[in-house]
């Protein structure tokens, strides 16, 4: 029986690891985590944010997500926005998922990702 997600992978194309961490770090607020020797041999990084774990991995004929992305719940919403615009990287706010507030941002490599908070019935916008 499925008990949690453990973590999404992304991918990534060759030689990018140092621009990776730059984002995942400084922009995201994430940490990086080591890899297990035997697949840090193969190259990319793996980051966490309390229980969420994005791996990214090294792929020759790398093609960003731009359909397929994490979901990733955030608190003060608009503060992390603010955050990640503040760091050059896209904001783009999208209002077509009812209960939430959310937008959608994509990684130095092109990879979406999107981020979302729930509101309270009370809340403006729901």
């Amino acid at each position: 029986m499925l008990a949690a997600v453990d973590h999404v992978q992304l991918a990534a194309p060759p030689r990018s690891e140092d621009t990776l961490r730059a984002y995942y770090v400084d922009v995201l607020g994430m940490t990086e985590i080591p890899k297990p020797p035997v697949l840090a041999a193969r190259g990319g990084c793996w980051f966490q944010a309390g229980p969420v774990q994005l791996h990214l991995g090294i792929e020759k004929d790398f093609r960003p997500a731009k359909k397929a992305h994490p979901g990733l719940r955030v608190t003060d919403i608009e503060a992390y926005a603010a955050r990640l615009a503040a760091r050059g990287a896209p904001v783009t706010w999208d209002d077509n998922l009812p209960g939430h507030l959310r937008f959608y941002s994509e990684d130095p490599v092109g990879n979406r990702l999107e981020f979302l908070e729930k509101v309270r019935p009370s809340d403006p916008g729901v």
